[in-house]
């Protein structure tokens, strides 16, 4: 396969720049990679949730948008792509549609893991021919960063923020890859921008295989996670190298590792440059929380290499 950097450079460009998202923001990037995936000869009809993606790229009367685009509620975006798939499917039949289109649905962690979740499980399940994305910046940052189901543990956030009682976020974040894996869909897979010929690839596979597909993009936000803008792609990297977000893919129900870190670093690495994280480390070092986090990252890893049939 030619690389990314080939790809975009010939490829057609689905979502303009001149957006209004913030400087180095991991959604637009995700979503321009997994735009590129596409054959230039196909069409594709994007519906997205309500959120960051939305409301930057649909400022009235402008649009990035160069293709299909449907804004839906918070809840809906998989009910809705999957009815537009559907009538597709109709017309197609009767004779009233040449062109060959695409069905790709995206939200945040927000309108996924939480919100989205019955409305994302209701299309998997009815087997349409679409592809979801989740761009996963864990909080609800459109509206400030509030805690999601996929905000870490000890993260700080404005309704679970860190104080003289609290350390922030008490619960773990939320497995939704293996919740959409228990759906026995055909082809699910974790994915980072940091990593984009890895993400090249499972985009361009959920596209081009029949039925639903699934990937859980981690997206690092530059106000919520309190990184700078230059710093996206490495704060995305640690995440995989720290194993906190591992690279992998289910096909068929067969479980592959993408990527294995030579060495495993700790996630305090990738803890300490997020200001999110910050109260872990002052004014005075919370080792019980940080303790906490690697041994819930380490069981999740090992968890993942025995089903990649990697052993322990």
């Amino acid at each position: 396969m030619a690389s990314f950097k080939e790809i975009a450079l010939t490829t057609r460009q689905r979502l303009s720049g001149g957006h209004r998202m913030c400087a180095g923001c991991g959604a637009t990037m995700l979503m321009r990679q997994v735009l590129h995936s596409l054959d230039p000869e196909d069409e594709v009809v994007v519906t997205a949730a309500t959120g960051c993606m939305e409301v930057s790229t649909t400022i009235y009367p402008y649009t990035a948008w160069r293709c299909s685009y449907i804004h839906n509620a918070f809840e809906n975006s998989a009910a809705t792509c999957s009815g537009v798939e559907t009538a597709y499917r109709a017309l197609k039949k009767k004779g009233k549609i040449a062109h060959n289109f695409k069905f790709l649905a995206f939200g945040g962690d927000g309108g996924t893991y939480d919100i989205g979740l019955q409305s994302l499980s209701g299309a998997m399940e009815r087997g349409h021919d679409m592809v979801y994305i989740c761009y996963d910046n864990e909080g609800y940052m459109n509206t400030g960063y509030q805690r999601s189901g996929s905000t870490p543990h000890g993260a700080s956030t404005t309704t679970a923020p860190a104080g003289k009682v609290s350390y922030g976020k008490p619960q773990f974040n939320k497995d939704l890859t293996g919740i959409l894996v228990a759906h026995r869909l055909p082809y699910v897979a974790q994915a980072i921008p940091a990593k984009p010929n890895d993400l090249l690839k499972k985009a361009r596979t959920a596209f081009y295989t029949k039925g639903p597909c699934f990937i859980n993009i981690l997206s690092p936000c530059i106000p919520g996670w309190k990184i700078s803008p230059n710093e996206t792609v490495q704060t995305g990297l640690l995440a995989v190298d720290t194993c906190f977000w591992p690279l992998y893919e289910v096909v068929d129900g067969e479980w592959k590792l993408n990527f294995k870190p030579k060495e495993k670093k700790p996630v305090v690495d990738w803890l300490m440059g997020q200001g999110r994280f910050r109260h872990l480390f002052k004014p005075e070092l919370r080792q019980d929380v940080i303790d906490e986090i690697q041994a819930e990252i380490d069981r999740r890893w090992h968890d993942l290499l025995v089903k990649c049939g990697e052993g322990a």
